[in-house]
C-alpha cells in the first residue's frame, strides 16, 4: 500500500462515521499528489427524498462557493496578467457604472484585489433574491445599491461584482461563459447529489444551483458551478503542476492578502477548514453546500471533501466544521 492510499484509508474514516450517524447523507472524498496518483471513494446518498439515490464516484455536486476559486478567480488573474485590467484599479475602470449617482460612494473606490481578498466593507450576506426574479434589474440593483460600509468579512457580493466584470469584458453571461473542462453550470437532476428542499422553488434542488442569489441573477461569479469530484481533483493537480494556469496566478493564488486570505483563497489560521497539520503552504476555500478543496504546495497533493450536507435542509448541525478539519488533520499526519 502507498503512503497516500494509507493516509486516505484513514481519513476516510470520519465521513464513512458522519454517514453512518446521518450527519451527513453522503459524500466523496479524492486525494491527488504532484506525481498523478488518486484516490477517490464515495459514500452515502445521493439523495434521500423524495427518493433515494446512492452517492458515486461519478456523482456531480453544486460546487457552490468553490466557484469563486475555481472558475472566477483564475480568470480575473489571467486578465490582470494579460494587462486588461489592474488588479489595483477599482472595479469603476470595467463597472463605470458602479454607484453612477454618487461620484464620491466608497464602492467606487473599491478595487478587484480587495474583491478577491475580501477586502471590502460590503455584508456578508445579501437576500438579493428576495428582490425579485428579473437577472437584469437585480445587476442594476447590486450596481446602484447604496450598500452600507462596515468592517471587512468574507462577502458573495466581492465576487458578484467580479463576476460583474467578467460579463462586461467578455459580452457574456456567465452561464454563456466556458465553465472550464469537466464542469458545467448544471446537470441532469439525476446525477447530481441533492441539496436543498428550497422553500422558495418549492422543489428539491438536484442539478440546478442550490445559492438564492446566483439562481435570482441566472448565474453569479461566487456560486454556481458543478463538478465531479475527478473534475475537481484535475483541477487541482493542474495547480499542483502548473498545468493550465501561469506560475504567476499560482503565485498570487498563494500570496497573502491578509491573515487569513490569499487572492481568491483562504491560506492556514487556527480553527481554518483544512485542519491544524497541512503545511503554511496550503491554500483551500469551502461551499455551503458541503464541498471543499485544499492545495498543499510544499507537500504536493491535494484534497478534496464532496458531501450533500444541506440535503434535505440547511438548518441541521451536520457537523461540516469539524469533518473537514479531521480530515484535513488525517491526509496530513506525517
Amino acid at each position: 500500500m502507498t503512503n497516500l492510499a494509507h493516509l486516505f484509508d484513514h481519513a476516510f474514516q470520519p465521513l464513512a462515521d458522519a454517514v453512518v450517524t446521518k450527519r451527513i447523507p453522503g459524500g466523496m472524498l479524492g486525494i491527488v499528489d504532484r506525481n498523478g496518483e488518486r484516490i477517490a471513494k464515495a459514500i452515502g446518498s445521493a439523495q434521500l427524498v423524495p427518493k433515494q439515490r446512492p452517492m458515486t464516484v461519478e456523482t456531480w455536486f453544486d460546487l457552490a462557493s468553490l466557484t469563486k476559486v475555481i472558475f472566477t478567480t483564475p480568470r480575473i488573474l489571467a486578465l490582470a496578467e494579460s494587462g486588461v485590467i489592474d488588479l489595483d484599479a477599482p472595479l469603476i475602470s470595467v463597472l463605470p457604472d458602479l454607484r453612477q449617482y454618487d461620484a464620491g460612494a466608497w464602492e467606487r473606490t473599491v478595487t478587484f484585489r480587495q474583491c478577491l481578498g475580501h477586502q471590502t466593507a460590503f455584508p456578508a450576506v445579501e437576500p438579493i433574491y428576495t428582490y425579485g426574479r428579473d437577472p437584469d434589474l437585480l445587476r442594476a440593483f447590486i450596481l446602484q445599491r447604496e450598500w452600507r460600509a462596515r468592517d471587512p468579512v468574507y462577502s458573495d457580493i466581492n465576487f458578484i461584482l467580479l463576476g460583474f466584470a467578467l460579463e462586461r469584458l467578455s459580452g457574456k453571461t456567465i452561464r454563456d461563459l466556458e465553465p472550464g473542462p469537466g464542469f458545467a453550470w448544471s446537470t441532469e437532476s439525476d446525477a447530481a447529489a441533492a441539496t436543498e428542499d428550497c422553500t422558495w422553488r418549492h422543489r428539491v434542488l438536484s442539478g440546478e444551483v442550490h445559492d438564492d442569489n446566483c439562481s435570482a441573477l441566472q448565474g453569479a461569479g461566487h456560486a454556481g458551478l458543478f463538478g465531479t469530484a475527478a473534475s475537481v481533483l484535475d483541477f487541482a493537480q493542474g495547480l499542483l503542476d502548473g498545468d493550465g494556469v501561469s506560475e504567476h496566478s499560482i503565485a498570487l493564488m498563494r500570496t497573502s492578502v491578509s491573515a487569513t486570505r490569499t487572492h481568491g483563497w483562504e491560506r492556514p489560521y487556527e480553527g481554518w477548514s483544512g485542519g491544524a497539520l497541512c503545511s503554511p503552504g496550503t491554500i483551500g476555500h469551502t461551499g455551503f453546500t458541503g464541498t471543499g478543496l485544499w492545495i498543499d504546495f510544499d507537500k504536493g497533493k491535494a484534497w478534496t471533501l464532496l458531501t450533500n450536507r444541506i440535503h434535505p435542509t440547511r438548518h441541521f448541525d451536520s457537523g461540516i466544521v469539524q469533518l473537514r478539519q479531521a480530515v484535513g488533520d488525517l491526509i496530513n499526519i506525517d
